[in-house]
């Protein structure tokens, strides 16, 4: 289900970006191949032999409204070069220069090598006694914004994705290796009688000695010491163990939701590792509202997962309320 879900929102989104990017298309919104009218000034002189010179750009408000018919407006002034080459001149502007749309997004087309927006020089000619030059820049033709930046996202999550599973086998197989030697030495059916008053009440439909219960405790015991990772196995365990018991492969059960939305609201009485490295010793400032935030979800979370299972609708879908008719034996069926 989760693969409809994931590949109806790409479609969706790109569908958009299309039909976005056919809107701003129409209307010719980057305005491609125009000259943008600018004012160039040179504060260090003019040399024509140099290949490049310190240039100030200066575009006048209502000739960029006129032009891209947004109402934002440039800088008084922005500083740059201008560079001269065989095949014409090039004006670029510089690397922290602050844009405003639509020329900002113009500018993660027509960049140098430097990331510095650069477009070619029209229409200009520098008079020695003028202070001033007018002239024209066309920047590089910008199409499919929209389209370009959902493709690139995608292709970067995809890459993002493939590091964290990659990263994620080594983990698993440690704690997962872990457990096993635990279950071996029954460490985890010590650990279901510690544990077992406590999560009675929550998980009634789970035996009383079933290492499920240990599973979950060691699963939640990672998640409130920040344990992200190695919370991960423990969960997965659970997850089996408790799959176990259910009578179908299609629909989850009232501990299996009720482990979920405890795992999901996951009390946190330690940061989590990987905040704690991002923030260091100013943690400690959020440690109060960390633990009441997720001790308050804790609440609700159990408190939601009980009463939805209590409903008439979902009580009518319980595996272990309605299990699945048996399958015929070879014996009994009519052919036999």
């Amino acid at each position: 289900m989760l693969n409809y879900i994931w590949a109806t929102l790409i479609i969706s989104s790109l569908v958009f970006a299309i039909g976005y990017d056919a809107r701003d298309f129409a209307n010719d919104k980057y305005r491609n191949d125009q000259p943008l009218p600018v004012e160039l000034s040179f504060p260090e002189g003019y040399d024509r032999a140099a290949r490049t010179v310190p240039v100030a750009i200066r575009i006048d408000p209502r000739d960029y409204g006129a032009f891209y018919g947004v109402a934002a407006k440039p800088a008084e002034s922005y500083t740059g070069q201008l560079v001269q080459t065989r095949e014409g001149s090039l004006v670029r502007f510089a690397a922290d220069a602050e844009l405003p749309e639509p020329l900002s997004t113009i500018a993660g087309v027509s960049k140098s090598r430097d990331d510095e927006l650069q477009g070619k020089l029209t229409g200009w000619r520098w008079v020695s006694a003028a202070p001033q030059a007018r002239a024209g820049v066309v920047f590089d033709p910008v199409r499919f914004v929209k389209l370009n930046a959902i493709s690139a996202a995608a292709l970067s999550f995809a890459g993002t994705a493939a590091e964290i599973a990659i990263g994620l086998i080594g983990v698993l197989a440690l704690f997962l290796g872990l457990l096993k030697i635990a279950e071996q030495a029954g460490v985890i059916y010590a650990l279901v009688k510690v544990v077992r008053p406590i999560f009675r009440p929550l998980f009634p439909e789970v035996p009383a000695d079933h290492p499920a219960l240990g599973m979950i405790a060691l699963n939640l015991t990672a998640n409130v010491f920040g344990l992200g990772n190695a919370a991960t196995p423990f969960g997965i365990k659970a997850m089996e163990e408790l799959q176990k018991l259910n009578p179908t492969n299609d629909t989850a059960t009232n501990p299996m939701v009720m482990l979920l939305a405890i795992n999901t609201a996951s009390v946190q009485i330690m940061p989590p590792v990987l905040l704690l490295a991002l923030m260091g010793l100013q943690i400690n400032q959020l440690f109060f509202a960390i633990f009441l935030t997720t001790l308050l979800s804790l609440i609700i979370g159990i408190a939601g997962a009980k009463l939805y299972g209590r409903l008439p609708a979902y009580r009518a879908s319980d595996p272990n309320r309605n299990p699945p008719p048996a399958a015929p034996s070879p014996a009994t069926s009519p052919s036999a």
